[in-house]
This record gives C-alpha cells, sequence and structure tokens, in this order.
C-alpha cells in the first residue's frame, strides 16, 4: 500500500471530452475547448475575462510582463512560497522584495509589506498559500496608498473565498495553476483572470507571439508561446464541471484530520479565518518544537511505512541564487516566520480520493511516533 501525497481524479466525463477533441482532430492549441474552459472559469471566479496559458509560472510572467513590470522595479514576494513566484518577477527583469508570512495562515503579512514598500515597488504578489486567502482587503489599502498593481498568486487555492469573493476576482490580475496535483488539474497548464478588457486583449497578444488579429504571420513586438491546448482545456473544462465537489471532500478530509490528530499536543493543522473558505489544497501541519522527531525524520519514518509527504516550501531567502534580495518583517529585517514554518511544516496526503480510513492510518502513525 503506498497513499500519495495527491492523485487526480479522472473519470468518465474526463474521458469523453478529451476523446472528442482528439476524434475532431484540433488537438493544439485552436478548438471550442479552449473557449469553454476560459468561459466556464470566469464565470466560476466572478471575473470578466480568463486567458488559459501552458502553466502558472508562464501565467505569472505574462502578467508582470503585461502591466509593464521590468528592471528597476521592485515586487513585494512572500517568503514562503514555490519558487515560480520569485521567478517570474526575475523573468521580467524585476527585482523580488521577500516578505515574512502571519504565524496562523503562512500568507504574506500586511504589516510586514507595508514596512517593505519603497518608491521602486510597482506591485504585490500575495500567495493564497495551501489553500487559505491572504488578507486581501489589507493589501488593496496598501495598493490604493502607494498607486501598486495586486497579482494574486492563486495557484494552490481554486475556489477559495475572501469574504464572499473568489480569489483571483480580488486584485487586478489573478493567476491559478493546473499542474497534476492541484484541486483541478490538465496536467500542466494555468489560467490568467481580470476585469480588465483592455489588459485581457494585451494578454491574449502577448501569449501568441505577439501576432497581428488583422494579418496573420504579422508580428509587432517580441511575445511568447505560452498557449494551452484544446486537449487540455478539455480535460479541464471537464475537471471545473465537478470543482465543488472536489472542494467538498477536502474540507471533509481536513475535518477528518482535525478530529484524528487532535490529541497530539502542541500540533498546529491550517487555520480558517472568519470570512474565508479555506480549500485545504494541502492538509498541513506544523510540528511542535517538542515533537520528539524532526520534521525530516518523520518524513522517513511515514515513507517507509508507505505513507507519502512533503515539506513545507523552502524559504525564498535560503535559496541560494536569490539569498541576496532584501527581506522584511513586520519587526525589521528577516523572515522568522517563514523560517520557522519551512522547518517544520509538513503537507500530509490531501487528495480529493482519500477515505477516511486511510486519513486514520496515517494520523495513528503519526500518533504512534509521537510516543517515541
Amino acid at each position: 500500500m503506498f497513499i500519495p501525497v495527491a492523485a487526480p481524479i479522472i473519470g468518465e466525463r474526463e474521458l469523453a471530452y478529451v476523446n472528442d477533441v482528439l476524434r475532431s482532430g484540433w488537438i493544439s492549441s485552436l478548438g471550442p475547448y479552449i473557449e469553454r474552459f476560459e468561459r466556464a472559469f470566469a464565470e466560476y471566479v466572478g471575473v470578466s475575462h480568463a486567458i488559459a496559458v501552458c502553466n502558472g509560472t508562464t501565467g505569472l510572467h505574462l502578467a508582470l510582463h503585461a502591466l509593464g513590470i521590468g528592471p528597476g522595479d521592485e515586487v513585494l514576494v512572500p517568503d514562503l512560497t514555490f519558487v515560480a513566484t520569485a521567478h517570474a518577477v526575475l523573468m521580467v527583469g524585476a527585482t523580488p522584495i521577500f516578505v515574512d508570512v502571519e504565524q496562523d495562515t503562512w500568507c504574506m503579512d500586511p504589516l510586514a509589506a507595508e514596512r517593505a514598500i519603497t518608491p521602486r515597488t510597482r506591485a504585490i504578489i500575495p500567495v493564497h498559500l495551501y489553500g487559505h486567502p491572504a488578507d486581501m482587503d489589507a493589501f488593496q489599502r496598501l495598493a490604493d496608498k502607494h498607486g501598486l498593481f495586486i497579482l494574486e498568486d492563486a495557484a494552490e487555492a481554486h475556489g477559495a473565498e475572501y469574504h464572499n469573493r473568489r480569489v483571483g476576482s480580488i486584485g487586478k490580475v489573478g493567476v491559478f495553476s493546473f499542474y497534476g496535483n492541484k484541486i483541478i488539474t490538465t496536467g500542466e497548464g494555468g489560467m490568467i483572470t481580470t476585469n480588465d478588457a483592455k489588459l485581457a486583449t494585451r494578454l491574449r497578444y502577448l501569449k501568441d507571439h505577439g501576432m497581428s488579429q488583422k494579418k496573420r504571420y504579422y508580428h509587432t513586438e517580441l511575445a511568447f508561446n505560452y498557449r494551452m491546448t484544446n486537449i487540455q482545456a478539455a480535460l479541464g473544462l471537464a475537471q471545473l464541471e465537478q470543482i465543488e465537489t472536489f472542494i467538498a471532500k477536502r474540507r471533509i478530509i481536513f475535518r477528518w484530520y482535525t478530529h484524528y490528530l487532535s490529541d497530539i499536543p502542541g500540533i498546529m493543522l491550517n487555520a480558517e479565518r472568519p470570512g474565508t473558505r479555506n480549500v485545504y489544497w494541502m492538509v498541513s501541519i506544523v510540528l511542535p518544537s517538542d515533537y520528539p522527531l524532526k520534521r525530516d525524520e518523520l518524513m522517513v519514518a511515514l515513507r517507509e511505512r508507505g505513507i507519502d509527504s512533503r515539506p513545507f516550501f523552502v524559504p525564498m531567502h535560503s535559496l541560494p541564487h536569490i539569498a541576496k534580495y532584501k527581506t522584511y518583517s513586520r519587526d525589521g529585517e528577516g523572515c522568522p516566520h517563514a523560517t520557522r514554518l519551512g522547518a517544520q511544516g509538513l503537507n500530509l496526503p490531501s487528495g480529493s480520493n482519500l477515505e477516511e480510513s486511510d486519513v486514520q492510518l496515517i494520523s495513528n502513525i503519526i500518533k504512534e511516533l509521537t510516543q517515541r
């Protein structure tokens, strides 16, 4: 027996839609499923426009490029995130500034972000980490005060809600990932969301080599091939039509974990602040300082028993190629919360196909190891 951290649920609907594409012959970046997926995703998120791209990283890069962010500009990035958030900033030639996270939500701390703003700051990228929305009202106040763009990194938070608004609809632009371990998947793939019609037009233009809409093969500036295929869109549409079922199951899985891990002193699980909906892309734990095993030792022990797990992301300031950039906490420099979480945080199996018996088994093993 082996229980993975995440596994996609691919059923008859997905097979039917993908087979329809294969029979049609429209397997590349033209075809009806792309438009259908974009339209349905925009409606689900609550925005006017959704632009399908080949993955979430290219979505972040394309959005920053379309907003005119580049050399000489600074962009605030949470210190605890997947490296793609920082890499996208570097890809446009801008400078990432790393901001500490909150202890409970693990998302960027608005108070620390305010300390990090300088005259060179152009944008803030709040990451809705592991499915919990960042404090978007606080970031919007900062953006309004300093004239900044907000780019929501919603790669891990499809369907998460902040005060009755779905993430990806709150900032100037939002970006989602459909990698194979996400709540819904296209294998690889991503989506950019916005209510700005002019920006949406430019994003579509830039993702398709900057080709003129009036004259085929006439290109007017350096651009990119960031297109999604019709096959991916068919898979994504089928997944999107079931997203609320997937989210409901993940919320049940989180309740199972909460119940079965409740008697381990000091262990922390994902938060859910009032007014938010956490979609629990990952059910995560932070080990107490007196836990008998170190985080990596616990991962090895779980693996030996057939249970997969993943560490929290390595804090950005710890990565050698980007360690030179500035860091800010609410009290000064450095990112103490991100450092602690990066060392003690662990993602447990969280896929929507888990059963209660799986969660009970995993929890019992963690409790057994607690007695060492």
